[in-house]
């Protein structure tokens, strides 16, 4: 697929066949994407780190950590987008396809709006959850002060990005995150850097880039709709359709707000062992981040594949699509690991000029390369279970996979302190990946046995 294809779709409906090529058209360029976001905040930390303090770096990690709180728990709006776009799709049906985004979008809307109204309350309450010190606090109400603006913008993309993946579109999807992120990274460097903006520099690019990419994503989609398949407003708000819509977000939604509570909680565990452990597990946070952004090209191309073969009825796509995406995603997670292994060290480097930071980072940096490794099949079981909107089961073992990572770094914690929690986390990745694979044989006989 091209980034100027029609929206008219060519033989989405009914069987189709998995082939590598079909998964690299999505994956391929979602990958770019996607690593564009981790180089991103790759960018930002060494914008900050350069500047020559640890608790600008604190305080930058703490405000990045808040606003994954904030923003991520409302990527049900991508991925919800995603799993009902594709089995549309699948069916071949044009109009519920622009219904799901004018749907999504009304919702994107909206929450971004009551984020602008709570924000005083969310920054005390993030404060408050973080505890980080007065100074790292001060960076970090900075930061927190410009980058809230972009919170309409930012749901906005979530749900243009979720439209654009449920019909395969990586190419486009590319365009758009490169879009967004290349024009925050230019501004990240220039403003907090090169005018001396500091922390207030880099969160304004981010506002700057989520408005732009939000603006151009609506007028792309929008300018491929073909009038003859507009739904009605009553259609687009048909009881039924918000109702399963809604159900399918909150389960979502509930997943994506404990998965960031592991990760928030392995920071507000960092701010007990110190500033200076807490900038360098941020240092390595965002290496496990390029790892993270990485494997999700793969699993979106699960998504697609997997939701349009539900809304085609066709198993054997199902399957295919399951068995090669995994093969691909464990090889590459293998060979991310051992790069990391390789490499980490000066990536380390490049990221922070504190000495003491870059040796506490080089102590801890096996766990964050051994990340890629236990968390590819947790990536993968994501996307193919949004494809297939069982949102139920994934929130379900998201809630299990917390309780033992809570149970695991209550005894490991205190045992081998920041070795503890960075073994915590990958049994928390792993676990997720284990138990909702042992999930997928029978959901699929049940989702599948209609047709059958």
């Amino acid at each position: 697929m091209t980034a100027t294809e029609s929206l008219e779709p060519v033989g989405s409906a009914g069987p189709f066949h998995v082939s590598n090529r079909l998964i690299f058209s999505i994956a391929l360029p979602m990958t770019l994407g996607f690593l564009t976001t981790p180089l991103l905040g790759l960018v930002d930390t060494a914008v900050v780190g350069r500047l020559g303090r640890a608790e600008m770096l604190a305080g930058l990690a703490v405000g990045a950590v808040m606003f994954d709180l904030i923003f991520t728990t409302f990527n049900f709006l991508r991925a919800a987008t995603t799993g009902l776009v594709a089995q549309a799709y699948g069916r071949g049906d044009r109009r519920e396809q622009q219904a799901v985004f004018w749907r999504s979008m009304a919702i994107a809307l909206v929450c971004g709006l009551g984020i602008l109204l709570l924000s005083p309350l969310l920054l005390l309450v993030g404060l408050w959850l973080m505890a980080p010190g007065p100074e790292v606090a001060a960076v970090t109400s900075t930061y927190f002060f410009y980058r809230i603006l972009s919170g309409p913008a930012a749901l906005a993309n979530y749900a243009i990005l979720g439209f654009v993946l449920g019909r395969g579109q990586g190419t486009l999807g590319l365009l758009l995150q490169t879009i967004i992120n290349g024009t925050n990274i230019v501004l990240s460097i220039l403003l907090g850097l090169v005018l001396g903006w500091g922390v207030a520099g880099v969160a304004i690019a981010t506002v700057t880039g989520e408005v732009v990419g939000a603006i151009l994503g609506f007028l792309i989609v929008l300018g491929r709709f073909d009038r003859q398949d507009a739904p009605g407003w009553a259609a687009v708000f048909a009881r039924d359709r918000l109702k399963a819509l809604f159900g399918l977000n909150r389960d979502i939604m509930i997943r994506s707000f404990v998965l960031l509570a592991a990760f928030a909680l392995m920071t507000r565990i960092g701010t007990a062992l110190g500033p200076v452990t807490l900038a360098a597990n941020a240092v390595l946070m965002s290496i496990f981040l390029v790892a993270g952004y990485y494997l999700d090209g793969l699993a979106n191309a699960a998504e697609q594949l997997t939701g349009r073969s539900i809304g085609a009825a066709y198993r054997p796509a199902f399957d295919r699509a399951l068995r090669m995406t995994a093969a691909w995603a464990l090889g590459l997670a293998a060979a991310t690991t051992l790069a990391f292994l390789a490499f980490g060290n000066a990536l380390v480097d490049l990221l922070t000029t504190v000495a003491v930071v870059r040796a506490v980072a080089y102590e801890y940096m096996p766990w964050a390369a051994l990340t890629a490794l236990t968390g590819a099949l947790a990536f993968l079981m994501d996307g193919v279970f949004i494809g297939a909107t069982w949102s139920r089961d994934m929130r379900n073992m998201m809630l299990a996979a917390f309780l033992v990572y809570c149970a695991s770094l209550a005894v490991l914690v205190p045992l081998f302190g920041n070795h503890g929690l960075w073994a915590g986390l990958n049994l928390f990745l792993l676990m997720r990946g284990i138990s909702l694979l042992a999930l997928v044989p029978r959901r699929a006989a049940q989702t599948f046995r209609p047709a059958q």
